[in-house]
């Protein structure tokens, strides 16, 4: 088990540059599947999510090669309907293979997915979704199974504007035949890239980023390249870092309107925000203000965001109140705060009030999810002392090159190897 050991105090100061979406990564990885050729994706990532879900597709008859940030794949040799369970269980991403695969093989088993605990995430918009398309489902003993002769359009309605359901669905639907209506779509830039990349193999995909996205199935998909987004969550801890520490952190590589729901909200606080074509600065130099968040589908502020939010507006003047809408389980970030001295509670698993301090002292603490790790960094970064962050897995998943980016704007961050009895000690410090 690895962790970090943060050395809080210094204001950073500097320039990140930020690589691709670990979300927008899956999803195409995923997108790929429905091409009969070869796929290059550039500004690709290397977090342990996205190398594993790679490792999977090779696994599943895929050929895949990766040289820096370029993913070279060739698709034809796709010939597994059955992912292995120990994946899928690892990674819930994993799970929005289904539909490609039986776009292309004609039948699917998946296990129930997995991935971070961070509450109830039910995958009934999918099968719903899936079953409209015309396909057969049934589950048992753990695990769905799927047949589809040919996928054919139809008009699917979400209740809720689900990211991960609008970004499967689209990639089953480009090669359905006849047409597909999603009506209360989700408009992550995310769910655009991902329509962007489809089109640029053949598909034929219109109103992706609005909530009504129309898809006029193909034959097939022919091979070419594609670059990805930069990942708005890393770009956001990153800004986060800066200005709880009352430094001057400059993020490059980014696209500041996928960075708005954020830089308004720091702006809120006090916190001179700046933007360019490709980059946002942020500069902290006094104590910030209190304000008030509310988690909301795109363009409402990130969830992903959420756990790190609440570790800035520990040290802010006044009282914050924050409302988690998406999850119901992303909540365990507020013990560990706690241990470090923060004034925060949750009052019902869901909504979290933030009373600011003056200062935040060194503690052992764990990461229970990925954006939770973030979030402990971030404020140990701010904390007097020197902190042990446990967990490290977690933070990889999401976060390439996490530390040394720190570092390099000043922090003081090092990996750690930790014993059995060290994991227990942060696990059960008060």
């Amino acid at each position: 088990m690895n962790g970090f050991k943060v050395r809080g105090g210094a204001s950073l100061h500097g320039v990140a540059r930020v690589g691709g979406s670990k979300n927008a990564a899956l999803a195409l990885l995923a997108g790929a599947l429905c091409v009969e050729g070869e796929v290059v994706l550039h500004n690709f990532p290397a977090v342990s999510d996205v190398l594993l879900m790679v490792d999977l597709l090779r696994l599943m008859g895929v050929k895949a090669e990766r040289n820096g940030d370029t993913l070279w794949m060739d698709v034809r040799g796709l010939n597994c309907s059955e992912p292995p369970e120990n994946y899928v269980r690892k990674m819930r991403a994993s799970f929005y293979l289904m539909g490609p695969l039986l776009a292309r093989l004609g039948r699917a088993k998946m296990p129930v997915p997995g991935g971070c605990q961070i509450g109830t995430r039910p995958v009934d918009y999918h099968i719903k979704g899936l079953h409209q398309l015309g396909v057969e489902i049934t589950q048992t003993q753990g695990a769905y199974e799927a047949v589809a002769s040919q996928l054919v359009g139809a008009e699917i309605y979400f209740d809720f504007p689900s990211a991960g359901a609008t970004q499967h669905l689209m990639t089953a639907a480009v090669l359905a035949e006849g047409n597909t209506l999603i009506q209360h779509a989700a408009m992550e830039p995310e769910v655009l890239d991902l329509a962007y990349f489809l089109n640029r193999m053949g598909a034929r995909i219109e109103g992706a980023g609005t909530n009504t996205i129309t898809i006029q199935g193909v034959r097939k998909l022919q091979g070419g390249e594609y670059s990805l987004i930069s990942d708005r969550v890393q770009a956001g801890s990153y800004l986060l870092a800066g200005a709880i520490t009352h430094g001057d952190v400059t993020v490059e590589g980014v696209h500041p309107e996928h960075l708005q729901p954020l830089n308004l909200k720091m702006r809120e606080c006090g916190v001179n925000v700046t933007e360019g074509n490709d980059w946002v600065r942020v500069q902290n130099p006094n104590r910030h203000n209190a304000t008030d968040i509310t988690t909301m589908p795109f363009p409402g502020f990130p969830t992903d965001l959420q756990q790190p939010m609440c570790a800035f507006l520990t040290l802010a003047n006044g009282a914050s109140v924050v409302r988690e809408q998406v999850y119901d389980g992303r909540n365990k970030h507020v013990g560990e705060l706690q241990r470090m001295g923060a004034d925060i509670k949750a009052t019902d698993g869901r909504t979290f009030i933030i009373n600011g301090v003056d200062r935040l002292t060194a503690a052992r603490v764990e990461a229970h999810d990925l954006r939770g790790g973030a979030a402990m960094i971030i404020a140990a970064l701010a904390a007097e002392g020197e902190s042990l962050v446990s967990g490290a897995e977690y933070v990889d998943r999401g976060y390439q090159g996490f530390e040394e980016a720190l570092n390099n704007l000043g922090g003081s961050i090092e990996r750690v190897a930790l014993e059995a009895e060290d994991s227990a000690v942060v696990s059960s410090t008060p």
